[in-house]
Parts: structure tokens; sequence; C-alpha cells
């Protein structure tokens, strides 16, 4: 085992041979397994060790164990201590989802603060057939039938090629010390039914069901690369991006023999849930939306339109006039100048004496006019949008810079008359838009 193992890390992580990794270690077998391998490889590493407190003394016990084989080989270690019950009672989830995400954000902290690179974990193949199962009986797409993934940002996972009994049957060749963890022996959880009951009926029936199933996960994850392929050349005649915003043409993805799996395979990572009134979304009227924690779907004529939710759209802002540099919520830059010098969009230059400080950035209301520069007399501001076909999602986006009542810019798309300089001018003010 320890040889396949060193060709299995030379061959397929060899940028752990330059990084700075830990090991996610429990005390059981698994775990104990893998430090043992990678000592014997000579490899240097630290040891991180979860403590949920869910079984009181013997947690503990797991805790102590992992720190003393640190401590006997001078590996250094660091311990998480974690209120998992009361977390999952906080965030209302099951204890078995709280651990996995106090257990990650750890790591994620203790990369960040040691500065690290990777966490390795040692998850093995009978894990990746019990995720695989759980997956298969909940429902799930393609992403949920290729097991465990051996790298996965900064975690990566180098067990996965063993069987549960290949390393029970190393770690007893090798007299390697572990501790049980008695929840194991308990059906209290999906996946321990999954493992004392189903997985043993599948090798039952195929004593080499392992290795098939790893040859069809390999088979399932080749698909998935060529459906991430046709899947990006596809996008690029569909979408679109402008700004900070993704724009679906609609007559094309109508074109698509399945529109509604591109588009959930687009969407899946921006949090939505209600897939049927996204696929809906492509015959409904102008306007209907779609909303996410962070992102918003819009309708808009022959467009859907992705992108972040406006966190701001309520709020205005005081724009004092010492303030010649404004870094939130937009940036602006104040200066005096002489002369009006090669104007654009985000630019404007307006008569000092005219306008009052403090300047008020805000969103736009219903009712709002202005007299746009270069158009005789004043313009209701909705009329405005439409005359310049902006979507919803566009007109969410704009901020006015306001002097008491009255809209001094449409910021980065119009300025008001009523500011301009004239012959009178005697202090001219440049704003712009950063």
């Amino acid at each position: 085992m320890q040889e396949k193992f060193n060709n299995h890390i030379f061959q397929n992580f060899p940028f752990l041979m330059k990084s700075r990794f830990f090991i996610a270690v429990s005390g059981g077998i698994d775990s104990m397994v893998l430090v043992h391998l990678f000592q014997k490889i000579g490899f240097q590493f630290a040891i991180l060790h979860c403590n949920f407190q869910l079984r009181g003394k013997e947690s503990d016990a797991d805790m102590e164990f992992v720190q003393n084989y640190a401590d006997k080989f001078d590996i250094p270690w660091s311990i998480g201590h974690f209120d998992t019950k009361a977390y999952a009672k906080e965030m209302k989830v099951s204890t078995q989802v709280a651990a996995r995400e106090l257990r990650y954000d750890w790591f994620d902290e203790q990369l960040i603060e040691k500065e690290f690179d990777y966490v390795l974990t040692a998850h093995h193949a009978d894990d990746s057939l019990e995720t695989f199962m759980i997956n298969l009986s909940r429902g799930t797409g393609l992403d949920g039938l290729l097991g465990i993934p051996k790298l996965n940002e900064t975690i990566v996972r180098p067990m996965l090629i063993f069987t549960r009994d290949e390393i029970e049957m190393y770690a007893k060749e090798s007299s390697i010390l572990w501790r049980e963890d008695s929840s194991n022996a308990t059906d209290n959880y999906l996946r321990n039914k999954i493992r004392h009951h189903l997985a043993p009926v599948l090798k039952d029936i195929n004593p080499n069901f392992l290795d098939a199933f790893q040859n069809t996960i390999q088979y399932l994850q080749q698909a998935k690369s060529m459906i991430d392929d046709a899947a990006g050349l596809v996008f690029k005649e569909v979408c679109k991006e402008k700004k900070d915003e993704y724009h679906f043409d609609i007559d094309k993805l109508k074109q698509l023999d399945n529109p509604n799996a591109y588009l959930h395979y687009w969407l899946q990572n921006f949090g939505f849930k209600a897939w049927e009134d996204i696929y809906n979304l492509i015959d409904a009227q102008s306007g209907k939306q779609v909303f996410s924690e962070t992102h918003v779907l819009l309708k808009d004529r022959k467009m859907l339109i992705l992108s972040l939710k406006n966190k701001v759209r309520s709020a205005s802002f005081l724009l004092h006039k010492l303030d010649l540099q404004v870094n939130f919520p937009l940036k602006f830059e104040f200066c005096n100048v002489n002369d009006i010098s090669e104007t654009d969009s985000n630019t404007i230059f307006v008569d000092e004496n005219k306008i009052e400080f403090p300047l008020v950035l805000r969103k736009w209301e219903d009712g709002d006019f202005f007299y746009p520069f270069g158009m005789e007399g004043k313009k209701k501001l909705s009329k405005y949008f439409k005359d310049e076909k902006m979507s919803l999602i566009d007109k969410s986006n704009t901020w006015l810079l306001c002097s008491e009542n009255q809209i001094v810019w449409v910021v980065g798309k119009r300025q008001d008359n009523r500011f301009i300089r004239t012959e009178k001018t005697t202090l001219l003010l440049q704003i712009k838009f950063t």
C-alpha cells in the first residue's frame, strides 16, 4: 500500500512536495493511516483536529490521543473546539451538517492564519460510494453522482484510491494505533445505514463492486468534462457580459434543444432554488423577476438579465464640501478647475455657486424629473429611462446626485442643464465618477 500511495502522490499531487499542508486527523483509523503514510515518505506537515464535543469524555479522549501522537513525533498541531449542538440549533441544520460547516470554516481560518496551502483529509473509496448513494437517494444531478472530488480548491483527498478494507489491513500490518468512534456503530445517520446495510449487499452481489464503482465515477467525470466544454461554448453564443451583469438572449435560448438544462447549469451557483419560476421566465411578461439571496434574474424584453441584488437601493448619502474624494457607495472626486477639459460620461462640470452642499446621492423615485443637458425643457426620469431603453436592473442601479431637491446629474448618464457653466460662472467645479 505504501508503494501505491507514494506513486499516487508523486503522479497526481506533485504540488504537495513544495506546499505547506495540514492533515485533518480525527484519531480514527483512516486519518491515522494517512499520517503514517506521509511520515514514511518523509513529508513535513501539521495536524488539525476538531473536537465537536458530541460524545463527552470520548471526544476529549480522541483529542488527547491526537495531541499525544503529534507531540511524540514533533508534529505541529492545532485543535478546534466547537459547540456543535448549539450551532445546529441556531442554524436549524442537522448535527452532521453543523459539524461539516464548522469543520471546513475552521480549516479555511487555519489556512489563512498559518499561511498554509492545503488541508488533506482521509476520505476513501467507501466514503465516496456512501456519498454517491446519499445523493442518489435524495435526488441529484450529475454533480451529485461524481462521488467525492480528489481536489477541491484547498481540500485534498489522496486516499480515494483505497478501500476501507485495504486501510484496515495496512493499519494492522503496520501496528498503527487508532481510536474507534462509537457513533459509527449506530444507525443514527443515513451514512451509517448505507455503510452497514446497503453497501454490504452491493459488495455481496459483486465482490469487485468498489472497483466497478470507481470506474463508473471516472466515466461520469469524463462526461462532466465534456458537458462543461459544450456548455461553455453555448454560453458564449447565448450570453453576453455587460459590466456586472449577464444578458441571456431569449431567442437563442429557445433554439436550444433543452434550454432549461442549460439555464440550470449556468445559474446553479448563484443560489437560485425556484427553478420552475426561472424556466417560466423565458415566456413571462417583461419585468418578471426571480430572486436568490444574492442575485436577481430579470425578464427584460428579449433578454434574461442576471445581476447582483442592489443592497443600497433605498439609501441616501450626504457628500460634504470638504469631501474631496468619496469612496462609498460610489467613488467620486471633486476639484475646482479653471476651464472645462475634455468630458466623458463619467465627468461633469458645474457652476459651484448654483449648488448647495451637502449634495445628496440617492436612487431615483417615482415623480423625479430633470432638465437634460442638450435638450429643451424638463423630462420625467421614468420617460428618460424609457427613451434610453434601460432595463429594470439598469434603472435600479442608477444613482442621482442632487442639490437640495434638484437633480444635478443622473450619474454616468446625463447632466442637468440648470447647473452648467455660464458666462457669469466664477467658480467651476469638476465632479468625476471614478
